[in-house]
Order: C-alpha cells, then sequence, then structure tokens
C-alpha cells in the first residue's frame, strides 16, 4: 500500500463526510485562484498544511517532499515570466546578448511570488482533500456530482494498476541492485531497458488476470465497490457554512482594499 493511501484511511477525519472536506477543499480553492492575494494564499497554504500533518499523522517532512515536486514545475514556470529580453540600451539587466539585455521587473517579480503562492495554496487544498479521503470515497463525491460512469470505472482500475505497478516495480529493482545492475552507466542503462520491459509485459498479464477474475464474478458491464454509508452532522455543517462565510468576508474586504 502506498504511502498516501495509508495516510488517508489512519486519517483523523477519515470518518467525516468525504461531501463536506470535498466542499470544504474545492471552495477554499476557488477562492484562493480568484483572490490571488499573496496573504490569503500564504493562510490557505498554513492552514491547509496544518490540517494535513496534524489531522492525516503525516510528518512535516513527508508533506514538505510532497510540495517540493509541484515547486519545482513553478518555478521553471516562473522563470519565462519574471524574466524577459529588451532591446532597450538603458536597461539595467543581468545578462546582455547579442543587444538584448535580460531584464527583471520589480512588478515581475511580485507577480511570480504571487503566482507560486496561487499555485501552492491551489495544491495544499487538493493535499488536504487526498491524504484525508480515501480513493473509494473520492468516487461518492464524483458520482454525487454526475460524473460519467465510465469515466469512474476507468479511474477505479488506474488507480487499482498503480499499485500492481508499484510492487512490481519495486520487485524489479530489488533484483537490479541484487546483481549489481546499477554498478555502472554501461550495465545500467540494459538494466533500466530491462525493467521497463518486464513492467510492460507484466502489466499485460495482470491486466488479463483481472478481467478473468472480473468475469468469474459475473462482471455485467458495471463496477459495483462497497462503500460507507456517511452522516453529516450538525457541526460539520456549522463549521463549513461559517469557513465560507469567512472567506466571503476577506473577497469583500480584499477588494475594498485594492
Amino acid at each position: 500500500m502506498l504511502y498516501i493511501d495509508k495516510l488517508s484511511y489512519s486519517s483523523a477525519l477519515r470518518s467525516t463526510s468525504p461531501y463536506v472536506k470535498a466542499i470544504f477543499a474545492v471552495s477554499t480553492l476557488l477562492f484562493c485562484v480568484l483572490l490571488h492575494s499573496y496573504m490569503f494564499s500564504l493562510l490557505v497554504i498554513l492552514l491547509m498544511g496544518g490540517l494535513t500533518v496534524f489531522l492525516s499523522g503525516a510528518s512535516l517532512t513527508y508533506y514538505g517532499r510532497l510540495l517540493r515536486m509541484p515547486l519545482a514545475f513553478l518555478l521553471l514556470g516562473t522563470v519565462t515570466i519574471v524574466f524577459s529580453f529588451t532591446k532597450d540600451t538603458e536597461a539595467t539587466g543581468i545578462i546582455h546578448i547579442m543587444g538584448y539585455t535580460l531584464v527583471a521587473t520589480k512588478a515581475a517579480l511580485l507577480y511570480g511570488l504571487n503566482l507560486i503562492l496561487t499555485a501552492l495554496g491551489a495544491v495544499s487544498c487538493l493535499y488536504f482533500l487526498i491524504l484525508s479521503t480515501p480513493f473509494t470515497d473520492l468516487l461518492l463525491v464524483l458520482k454525487a456530482v454526475h460524473c460519467p460512469e465510465i469515466l469512474l470505472e476507468l479511474l477505479l482500475l488506474i488507480y487499482r494498476f498503480i499499485f500492481l505497478l508499484y510492487d512490481m516495480g519495486e520487485k524489479l529493482d530489488c533484483a537490479v541492485k541484487s546483481r549489481l545492475g546499477n554498478r555502472s552507466l554501461k550495465t545500467a542503462i540494459p538494466a533500466v531497458a530491462g525493467v521497463f520491459q518486464m513492467l510492460f509485459i507484466g502489466s499485460i498479464r495482470k491486466s488479463l488476470k483481472l478481467y478473468d477474475a472480473m468475469e468469474s464474478r459475473c462482471y455485467d458491464g458495471k463496477i459495483q465497490v462497497l462503500t460507507k454509508k456517511y452522516t453529516t452532522s450538525v457541526k460539520e455543517i456549522s463549521l463549513l457554512v461559517l469557513w465560507e462565510i469567512s472567506m466571503v468576508i476577506i473577497c469583500l474586504l480584499q477588494r475594498r482594499i485594492f
């Protein structure tokens, strides 16, 4: 079992209605994107990060590693926004190349910082939802918003095969290391090629076995999954409404001030 999936099942919010958690996370994400504010984005990052770390049981180091992956893409993406080339000879730039000057204005730096914070705020909302809600409960939420059945089944099968491929990859990697297949670049290239080849063949075999297992259980084109019935308490609804009202007030204040 992947560690992310383990955290979702052991989270203190496991028994909370997935509909409440989805509304809370998605609405916060939308407000974070719509406001596009430094302070609100930072507030969302701290709030969602705190809830995720303290309620899901994930360590702060592991949560930082999760944020590090999207942060790398954000930094690469904002480089083209922050830095630009100009032909202005009087411009104070960083590098001069063939008559062009690489410059970064203060407004561009602030915009890039705001963009990174907004994106990290949105990502932290999704991490909160993923690390506190099992995948089968997320399918319940998607089904409630009338997501097509074929898409839900595809998501379920893809989710299942992620675990299968991850387990096969770990075993193949262990086999390569035990045979010193990665001791040099010359031996590592054919070893990696062999791993990918076995993953491809193994995934086809697993898919055939999975289909045979589904057929033996009277598969009729629709996957039935046992789900837990949730009840939403008055406390959960009250907290959700209070948070939504707070975000609306913050949005109105933000527009009035700026």
